[in-house]
């Protein structure tokens, strides 16, 4: 029997710097013979005022009804084929936690992935972001990520979390910067029961590789932190990139299972 393989994290053109149309991210899914496809665009930016604030970061809040219905018409014309799954990646801003949850609350997502895309309101993945800062500063900004990560795992809005050291992005020293914060993090996520993405799409920043580092990989597994798998792909080719690097990597460190979630109920595949 054929281990069931998935990808929660994919992109599509609503999102404005994503290419091609979800039923694309199906086809390319069903093509490399995945099980489950998780469609998972970028939140409305729903605090603001403005129906599309950032276009080129995520969708209107007038298209979230259009893109949850598209989603819920392709599970059906292909349920013969593929588990389409409706999920959400979704920006954590803890002044804003209840906003988001109570709209999410809506809609029948499958699961929502929470990600820290901000700190001091600045996007993480802002190139020399910490150029001109000091050593202190520069632990500070790293230790503030953290603390949303963990503010995040413990909001209880989240089945999945995003990319957990994707700050490292265009800061490739970002890993030297010495603390407990990582951690902390990683026993705050353990506890709160709530799964930690591999996300494949670091390949495509300065840092290359995977979101987390091996090293966090093997911090994770230490304290029992349920693993899932995410591409973030923003082209159709990228769907389920490095999936089967992905199994051996984590069989090696000795995780046992990987997870997905279907109605925010938690689903092992064995390794």
């Amino acid at each position: 029997m054929t281990a069931t393989i998935f990808d929660l994290h994919t992109h599509h053109d609503r999102c404005g710097h994503a290419e091609g149309k979800i039923e694309d991210y199906i086809q390319a899914a069903i093509e490399r013979k995945l099980h489950y496809i998780g469609i998972s665009d970028h939140s409305p930016y729903f605090y603001l005022e403005e129906d599309q604030p950032h276009p080129g970061i995520a969708m209107a809040k007038s298209e979230l009804d259009d893109y949850v219905n598209e989603v819920l018409k392709l599970k059906e014309k292909y349920k013969n084929k593929i588990h389409v799954l409706l999920g959400m990646e979704s920006d954590y801003f803890p002044e804003y936690a209840s906003m988001y949850s109570n709209i999410c609350k809506k809609y029948p997502f499958d699961y929502i992935i929470g990600s820290v895309h901000h700190v001091h309101e600045k996007s993480i993945f802002l190139k020399g972001r910490w150029n001109r800062l000091s050593e202190q500063e520069r632990l500070k900004e790293k230790e503030s990520y953290y603390h949303l990560i963990q503010q995040s795992a413990r909001s209880g809005m989240f089945q999945v979390l995003g990319h957990i050291d994707a700050m490292k992005g265009y800061l490739l020293d970002f890993h030297d910067v010495e603390t407990s914060v990582v951690e902390e993090t990683l026993r705050v996520i353990a506890e709160e029961g709530v799964a930690m993405e591999v996300n494949t799409s670091g390949k495509n920043k300065d840092c290359g590789g995977w979101y987390p580092s091996h090293e966090i990989l093997e911090r994770a597994y230490h304290y029992g932190v349920d693993i899932s798998f995410g591409s973030d792909s923003h082209v159709p080719s990228r769907v389920a990139d490095d999936y089967l690097e992905v199994q051996e990597t984590l069989r090696q460190i000795g995780f046992k299972e990987m997870v997905y979630f279907v109605e925010k109920k938690r689903h092992a595949v064995p390794l």
